[in-house]
């Protein structure tokens, strides 16, 4: 099991698949490498991907410290880039990986070859916040409650009636309350907005039309800061448009990192 050891001494555990150039994956917040699980193989056939297991998921470190910040994520990426001996690759982030990804694309331009941002947002003060109904419904005491509320937020009825799970995109189950806690103020405390003019790699925005958890208007947001971004809608995709809607998102991405 290959792990990278970060600067605080953090092991951030990570899996490579495919063949060809690298891809960086980077999934959602409180979410281990599984995120990526039902449609890896769509890009394995064409790239060497790189998946991993955030700080506090899965099996990498668990810190009980102040150190979870979206920014702090993305330096734990790129020690895993450096434990592969990759210098420069693809990122395709969604959701907080995608706020991750904005961090390496400005930060680190020399790493990025291209950039998607997938169902994500530059965060406060700028992005648009879900609403405080969709807010409610996450923060039920019932938790099977919740849950249904977080699945209907990530999918639509019809898929969800047609799909028995495992739902991978739910968040990571044996996350400690630390860590979940971490990761909840690392999200909420992004904010990217004044770093995004600066990022020069080719980047594509996607996100669902129907996307109340993170509300599709921060694509337009992000595709109007990041200079020449392009900007894809996915009719009908809520929040994991990118698994529902694979056979739309996934040949879209794929043309683009293809150029």
């Amino acid at each position: 099991m290959p792990f990278a050891l970060t600067d605080d001494g953090v092991d951030i555990h990570y899996e490579v698949h495919g063949g060809g150039p690298p891809l960086l994956l980077l999934g959602g917040q409180a979410n281990d490498h599984h995120w990526w699980d039902e449609v890896r193989a769509d890009f394995a056939a064409a790239f060497t991907t790189v998946v991993l297991d955030y700080r506090g998921t899965g099996d990498s470190g668990r810190p009980d410290t102040d150190s979870y910040s979206t920014r702090g994520f993305a330096d734990d990426v790129l020690r895993v880039l450096d434990h592969l001996g990759v210098d420069r690759a693809h990122v395709y982030g969604t959701s907080m990986g995608g706020r991750v990804a904005q961090w390496i694309a400005a930060d680190h331009p020399e790493r990025v070859d291209r950039l998607v941002l997938g169902c994500t947002s530059p965060g406060k003060p700028h992005g648009v916040e879900r609403s405080a109904e969709v807010r409610r419904s996450l923060a039920q005491v019932d938790k099977a409650a919740s849950r249904r509320a977080l699945l209907e937020l990530m999918y639509t009825p019809a898929w969800v009636a047609g799909h028995t799970g495992p739902f991978n995109t739910l968040g990571d189950p044996t996350m400690p309350p630390h860590a979940r806690r971490g990761h909840l103020l690392a999200s909420g405390g992004h904010n990217s907005w004044d770093a995004l003019p600066s990022i020069g790699a080719p980047t594509l925005v996607v996100h669902g039309t129907d996307d109340v958890f993170n509300p599709t208007a921060n694509a337009h947001l992000l595709a109007g800061r990041v200079p020449g971004a392009e900007l894809h809608l996915v009719p009908g995709g809520r929040h994991a448009h990118f698994e529902e809607f694979r056979d739309v998102a996934s040949p879209l991405v794929l043309e683009f990192l293809s150029r």
